[in-house]
């Protein structure tokens, strides 16, 4: 069984975080995750916790392990991704922020296990210049940063940034970690 650290940020499009939790277990995957509290304003505790089997993480100091940030990503994980990753969450991982604990994962976990990233914005913000270098930044260090559907989005334009599928997503990991 392969451990997946899940990170949900606040998007609309966090949702589709539980499609893609159940799909995970469902194929005998152990996913635990963590999710900011502007992901808890789209999806409770409850459904992360019922669909995953496991505790939500959602800080440095509310859970029982005195160094979470260490043991998920050198200890536990054998994949990490955040879907959906807002444009403030690619900024602060660009910038090597460890004010968060998925900050301070990815900062301990230092890309010696897989680190996938899935935006989700609206085009304009997709298109900012500084999303665009912070990606390619985070990709040049070793972040496999995947790609953005493209269509109607929840405030109405059309265009690129939609979060890609849960299906789509799990060929990914699939794929990442050589399944």
């Amino acid at each position: 069984m392969k451990n997946i650290l899940l990170h949900v940020t606040g998007s609309i499009s966090a949702f589709k975080a539980c499609s893609l939790i159940s799909l995970l277990t469902k194929k005998g995957f152990n996913v635990r995750v963590i999710a900011t509290q502007d992901a808890l304003q789209f999806v409770g505790k409850a459904s992360f916790e019922g669909l995953s089997h496991n505790k939500l993480e959602t800080g440095m100091f509310n859970n029982d392990d005195p160094i979470p940030h260490i043991n998920l990503a050198q200890n536990w994980a054998d994949l990490i991704i955040s879907y959906p990753c807002s444009a403030n969450t690619i900024s602060r991982l660009a910038a090597g922020l460890a004010d968060d604990l998925f900050g301070a994962v990815c900062l301990a976990n230092n890309f010696q296990k897989p680190l996938l990233i899935a935006p989700a914005m609206n085009t304009q913000m997709f298109r900012h210049p500084a999303t665009q270098e912070n990606l390619k930044k985070l990709e040049s260090w070793g972040a496999k940063i995947l790609p953005c559907g493209e269509g109607e989005m929840a405030c109405g334009t059309v265009g690129i940034g939609r979060l890609l599928e849960p299906s789509q997503v799990f060929e990914f990991i699939e794929k990442e970690l050589d399944l």
